[in-house]
């Protein structure tokens, strides 16, 4: 079988990718580059947890093929992120408060700054603007990354507490994802069951009561379910696991991913509910599993999870197509696990482990196949891509501080910042 060289390949789209970064292409069409040059009423920014360059190669070859675009991908305008935390290598929590306040933090703080004060985020900004807001993810949905943008704590383990602020202070529209966990007490399992099988772990752990009473007391209408979450109207609660929406353990010892609402229902769902309003939304969706899978080098599952997202900004975009004055970004905290792709290669150096070699997997229409090799199961500080479309997508291109982020969706939905 006929290989080719994917380390060369790899390298040659990180080259194309700085080169996007420092033009944009002429090939745009005219209507997408006068809607850059407006204002936004509506911002969905989707993350991928964990996913870098290099995941989303593997996940276009896989899903689409060496010519072929994702729906993340196939958008005008692209730029680089640097993902340093004051801890270099960050977290998800530190990056989140960077793209949602604009300060650099310690790992493992939510909506926080180095000294520990609350910044405001682009949520309660927004909420000022009198836009609905919304955080959907197949995490639970009071982990870090969603945490930044609606809740100022020192540590992320405090999910609790999340949870409340997200009711009382930041008045969150819609909030879709795991974690009833944190949302009961102990020994109130909710409506999914304590020390479940495939995780004896996981059981009701909250600290503030019962926050589901509370929020159906406060007018969300509360749902565990798809039939559920697709009849609901109005302010919206829905979550659907004990923790996350997924199980991850070593590979080849159990790792599933299977939510039982696909992210992207809980995405069309969320786009549907916060577009009746006249002003405007805000709404960041994660794919958390892109992350997890890759802590685990499970690449099968981290590209599975990178598909489910795909379809959730395609779902996205499609939304922006018949709302023009909407801004539709793509991008990632960090990335996972030192993640390459390589040739498919009898004799290569990779052991057992860390070192050891996923795959192969098919390139989508050819006879192509391609292996998947890891560094580390953590973190890594390499930048990481991210594509736009809609009001103000241009002002994304460049290599710039995560930081940025912030100040450049403010700009985009003429915010003023506060000093």
């Amino acid at each position: 079988m006929k290989v080719r060289n994917w380390k060369t390949m790899a390298l040659g789209t990180a080259a194309a990718a700085l080169v996007i970064t420092s033009a944009v292409s002429v090939q745009n069409k005219s209507n997408e580059a006068d809607a850059a040059s407006s204002k936004a009423k509506n911002v969905i920014l989707f993350v991928g947890d964990g996913m870098g360059l290099a995941q989303r190669n593997a996940i276009r070859l896989a899903t689409v093929g060496e010519n072929g675009k994702l729906a993340m991908d196939d958008m005008p305008y692209s730029g680089l992120v640097h993902t340093s935390s004051t801890d270099v290598v960050t977290d998800s929590a530190a990056s989140a408060t960077a793209y949602a306040s604009g300060v650099k933090t310690y790992n493992g703080a939510i909506g926080m700054d180095a000294d520990k004060k609350s910044v405001k985020t682009i949520i309660e900004y927004a909420k000022d603007k009198g836009l609905s807001t919304g955080i959907v993810t197949t995490s639970q949905v009071t982990d870090a990354t969603g945490a930044a943008f609606a809740s100022h704590v020192e540590d992320r383990s405090k999910q609790s507490d999340i949870a409340l602020q997200y009711l009382t202070n930041a008045k969150v529209d819609v909030l879709l994802g795991g974690g009833e966990d944190f949302w009961y007490p102990a020994g109130n399992p909710g409506s999914f069951k304590d020390e479940p099988a495939e995780d004896p772990s996981e059981k009701s752990k909250g600290t503030q009561g019962d926050l589901v009473a509370k929020a159906k007391s406060l007018g969300y209408s509360y749902v565990t379910n798809k039939a559920d979450m697709q009849k609901a109207k109005g302010k919206l609660l829905g979550l659907f696991a004990n923790e996350e929406m997924f199980q991850q353990k070593p590979e080849g010892e159990g790792d599933l991913y299977n939510p039982v609402v696909s992210l992207p229902d809980m995405t069309k769902k969320a786009i549907e509910t916060l577009s009746s309003n006249k002003n405007g939304f805000f709404l960041v969706v994660e794919e958390e599993a892109t992350d997890e899978m890759a802590h685990n080098n499970n690449a099968k599952l981290t590209i599975r999870a990178g598909q489910e997202l795909d379809k959730s900004v395609r779902i996205a975009k499609n939304f922006a197509a018949a709302h023009p004055d909407t801004l539709v970004l793509v991008l990632a905290d960090h990335e996972t696990g030192g993640f390459s792709i390589e040739p498919v290669d009898e004799k290569d150096e990779s052991g057992d482990g860390i070192s050891k070699e996923d795959g192969p997997f098919a390139v989508a229409k050819s006879d192509q196949k391609f292996m998947v090799d890891w560094t580390t199961s953590g973190h890594t500080a390499v930048d990481i891509p991210v594509t736009a479309i809609g009001p103000g997508a241009d002002l994304f291109t460049g290599s710039y501080e995560n930081t940025e982020i912030f100040s450049k969706i403010a700009q985009a939905l003429g915010i003023k910042v506060k000093k």
